[in-house]
């Protein structure tokens, strides 16, 4: 399995920090060379491909001089490499810094851009293009919204304060709010309302979530902020924070957000193309907390827009 190296003779590249993985110590190894023991233990990367970012540099000892295809097998040895993959859908939106100091960072994230490297994605995501930006390979977030989701994302620069800010997020001291666009609500819902529910991944899909029986496990308080034309601009409070929770909770209410692509059906899969023209609805808005390094009071608001009027 590979990790994020510390190696400081293994600097990121583009963005990209450095994976690492550790060479097992045996008494008599299997793999006569290092490219076997990646080709076998790393299979998600062909062994031609691994042979190729080896010849071109790709491929580094723990010294931070490349290793050639032919390098012997070292036990006990650390290999680093780059995560890439050959080719990614371009993401053809830009994040804004909003604020940074040297603790945080506070950005502003467009629809369809990914918070993190995975799946489809390494380069097109937000913590890659910002690390590139600002040159701190240490940048974390301290939280993630949906790539769907446009809007307020903060990320902490130094790791030994990384775990004082996500208890912001873990004891729930920090204020969240979101706006969305959904259609005007039936006159039986009166607002402001709360919806609590349990929330599980659905068994079929498993890139959704949905209600299911049992203790409640969210909480989200929704205010309607106006409505004309038949639409709605609401306010959402996350009490809770399970994946998909806003839209899987307007959805219970009759009110798919505007644009989604996987509630109330599925338009579109994971893996599909984007469809660019009609982004999800949804915006993290505003942030509000005590800043537990520096004891100073944090609030940040969202320069996006969603579709309203």
């Amino acid at each position: 399995m590979a990790h994020q190296s510390k190696n400081p003779l293994i600097a990121m590249r583009g963005g990209v920090s450095p994976s690492c993985v550790a060479l097992p110590r045996m008494k008599r190894s299997p793999w006569p060379t290092v490219l076997d023991h990646l080709a076998e233990r790393l299979p998600a990367v062909s062994r031609s491909d691994w042979a190729e970012r080896m010849a071109s540099g790709g491929v580094l000892g723990e010294d931070g001089q490349p290793l050639r295809p032919d390098a012997p097998y070292a036990h006990g040895a650390r290999v680093y490499y780059w995560r890439e993959l050959p080719s990614e859908p371009p993401i053809p939106f830009e994040a804004q810094v909003l604020f940074e100091d040297e603790h945080l960072v506070v950005a502003d994230k467009p629809h369809f851009l990914p918070v993190t490297p995975g799946g489809r994605f390494v380069r097109e995501t937000l913590l890659v293009r910002l690390k590139a930006q600002l040159g701190c390979a240490d940048l974390s977030p301290l939280h993630r919204i949906d790539r769907e989701t446009a809007g307020l994302v903060v990320l902490c620069k130094r790791p030994q304060e990384r775990d004082a800010y996500q208890g912001l997020f873990r004891e729930r001291r920090i204020a969240k709010r979101y706006e969305a666009v959904a259609a005007a609500p039936p006159a039986a819902l009166v607002f402001p309302l709360v919806r609590a529910s349990r929330i599980v991944e659905d068994e079929a899909q498993f890139f959704r979530m949905r209600e299911a029986e049992g203790a409640a496990n969210s909480e989200t308080r929704i205010h309607l902020l106006a409505q004309q034309q038949g639409r709605g601009l609401y306010e959402l409070v996350p009490i809770t924070g399970k994946r998909h929770q806003l839209r899987v909770h307007m959805q219970a209410l009759g009110l798919p957000l505007e644009g989604d692509q996987f509630y109330l059906q599925v338009k579109r899969g994971p893996g599909d193309d984007e469809d660019f023209q009609n982004p999800l609805q949804l915006l993290a808005r505003h942030l509000a907390f005590t800043d537990p390094v520096t004891s100073q009071a944090r609030e940040f608001t969202s320069r996006l827009a969603l579709r309203w009027p």
